[in-house]
């Protein structure tokens, strides 16, 4: 298990040095981050040449990624053009996106395996039918869409929740902006669960199991469900990172101050210092969330070991 988790670090490397070049090029070439500075005015050329020295944007791209990279590696994510650093921005927005992200998850992950494998169980019963309905109407409303309808409904109308989180965003306030993240990822846990339970109960072992007497519980527990999770954990693994940064959306439509709102104003406003560190840190979390499933997966199905 050691040497698979070291060798999997080192191949870890080369992919955050891709993914992070590819990142900074394609920020780099969105547009004239002074030009954003300046505002409607066009900004005079020895104020430009000024601020492109001031923020290194005077030097080559390759030269301003090694320097960038450099700069990571000691904790300095560059400095905002308002003159705040990015990890001062990030101190503050990733806490709270991290909680939002933790509601999302234990939403999708309790609601979303339990109907998995209730349908699972019952396939192609009346319940089986409704749930999938249920899923399917779910994956195809936009999340915008699932957002501003609750909160219509839940912040104006009925008055249940507050319209916007506080700047504090406690897991209270966080529920309905949670659910509403989760939502797409809950149908999809839902209808994954729901296939392998299907398919791993007509398995020799599950057969087996039930021809012992093993307790219908423990076949379904210890046997069926745990075999059954290796899609479920695989699919979770990979959104958490989307979680995080897919929730512009969702920040947005509830005022949530997190990492989507960073990156929203880092967009609009040409910061490329904000952007690139907060998707530098986004491609690490989706790295460790991949080494995390991959050694999930010899816990859940002991017939799976790393040398």
């Amino acid at each position: 298990m050691g040497r698979y988790v070291i060798r999997r670090l080192l191949q870890m490397i080369p992919v955050f040095i891709g993914a992070t070049l590819l990142i900074f090029l394609m920020v780099n070439v969105m547009g004239d981050p002074i030009a954003g500075l300046c505002g409607d005015r066009q900004c005079d050329p020895a104020t430009a040449a000024q601020l492109k020295r001031e923020f290194g944007l005077d030097k080559p791209v390759w030269q301003q990624y090694l320097t960038y990279m450099g700069n990571v590696f000691t904790g300095d994510f560059g400095t905002a053009f308002n003159g705040q650093k990015v990890t001062e921005l990030m101190s503050t927005a990733f806490p709270v996106t991290i909680r939002l992200t933790l509601v999302a998850i234990v939403i999708e992950v309790v609601v979303g395996i339990a109907l998995g494998v209730i349908t699972g169980l019952k396939r192609g019963r009346p319940i089986d039918t409704g749930v999938l309905l249920l899923t399917l109407v779910v994956i195809s409303i936009p999340t915008f869409v699932t957002g501003l309808l609750l909160q219509l409904l839940l912040g104006v109308e009925w008055g249940w929740i507050k319209p916007s989180v506080s700047p504090e965003a406690t897991f209270s306030e966080l529920i309905v902006p949670g659910l509403v993240l989760a939502s797409v990822s809950l149908a999809y846990v839902t209808r994954l669960t729901r296939t392998s339970i299907a398919e791993n109960r007509r398995s020799d072992y599950v057969r087996t199991a039930v021809a012992k007497g093993l307790p219908r519980r423990r076949v379904i527990v210890r046997h069926l469900l745990r075999n059954s999770l290796i899609p479920v954990v695989t699919f979770i693994g990979t959104d958490i990172g989307a979680l995080m940064g897919g929730a512009i959306v969702t920040e947005r439509i509830f005022n949530i101050h997190g990492v989507g709102f960073q990156l929203y104003q880092g967009i609009v406003r040409q910061n490329t210092q904000t952007v690139v560190g907060f998707v530098t840190v986004l491609v690490l979390v989706f790295l460790v969330a991949n080494l995390l499933v991959d050694l999930l997966y010899a816990v859940l199905d002991p017939r799976i070991r790393y040398a």
